[in-house]
């Protein structure tokens, strides 16, 4: 079966910086895969070389068996983009009408308002739209043509929990009928929720990939969440057993590999502990952690 997505070798350099360093990615029909990254860690180069929108500096890079710059490849995918310049005076089904007559078989108007949780708004025009109800017109003109490929980028941006939760149900779906999806994102619990494979790219290069648990397994130890009775400070955790430190006021996270020394190192220093969860390590443990952003502060 031909790839949905292949990188070989590829790299896009702009003038003195390497964006992407030859890299290597091969998505199958079907697959869900999150790509992440820190912000200019090459994720959205990446993701522009698959689209067609930049070209390759070295490498090869195929869509769909094809050329990304071909049209009737392009045709067979859907973009939702965090701002796609929409009409203003336009309305939600009017905008949807229009870019599904760019494509040969569009889905019905009815069917993608319901699948973008759109009905209600048919008549609204744009410009009257919430930030979240505007990401919902974005994936609705995503999947108005049917797509084979569906590229997201920052897809719940703006949208409350119900909105976001009932988008999530409806990738699932969209997912288990064999769409191939791409996911960006920076809800980290988003990837973890949704996609069946991570890639995590720093520094224009993939640093793993592999499953959600996969990821997480890279991160040694144990997360503890602390809560206590007053502000904690770097001082109440000075030498204990611990990776890395986050402080919010009256609470903690941490990862270390001898939870029980650091709770026992607590109690003699007699902070006032109020709440404790020991957990698995979570997906922004190890993106933090493989990145180089997972140091103790």
């Amino acid at each position: 079966m031909t790839a949905a997505v292949r990188l070989v070798g590829a790299a896009k350099r702009y003038d003195d910086l390497l964006a992407l360093d030859h890299v290597d990615i091969e998505v199958g029909q079907g697959e869900f895969v999150a790509i992440l990254g820190p912000n200019g860690a090459g994720k959205s180069t990446a993701i522009k070389l698959m689209l067609g929108l930049r070209h390759a500096t070295a490498g090869i890079v195929e869509l769909l068996g094809g050329s990304p710059q071909d049209i009737a490849t392009r045709r067979r995918c859907g973009v939702m983009l965090q701002d796609s310049g929409l009409p203003k005076m336009l309305t939600v089904a009017e905008v949807v009408r229009l870019f599904s007559a760019h494509y040969p078989r569009p889905r019905p108007l009815p069917v993608v308002l319901a699948m973008a949780d759109l009905t209600g708004l048919a008549r609204r025009r744009i410009d009257g739209l919430s930030g979240g109800e505007r990401q919902r017109v974005n994936y609705a003109i995503a999947i108005c043509g049917d797509p084979e490929v569906l590229f997201l980028d920052e897809p719940t941006v703006g949208m409350d929990v119900a909105s976001r939760h009932r988008l999530y149900d409806e990738l699932a779906r969209s997912s288990a009928a064999g769409r191939t999806i791409l996911l960006t994102t920076h809800y980290l619990e988003e990837a973890d929720r949704l996609a069946a494979r991570i890639i995590v790219i720093d520094h224009g290069r993939i640093v793993i990939d592999g499953t959600p648990a996969q990821v997480k397994a890279r991160v040694p130890g144990k997360r503890l969440a602390l809560a206590a009775r007053r502000a904690l400070t770097p001082a109440d955790f000075a030498d204990l057993p611990l990776h890395r430190l986050q402080l919010h006021d009256h609470s903690a996270t941490l990862l270390s590999n001898d939870p029980v020394a650091v709770l026992q190192g607590l109690v003699r220093r007699d902070v006032p502990l109020v709440d404790i969860d020991v957990t698995g390590a979570q997906l922004e443990d190890a993106f933090l952690s493989l990145t180089g952003a997972g140091a103790t502060r």
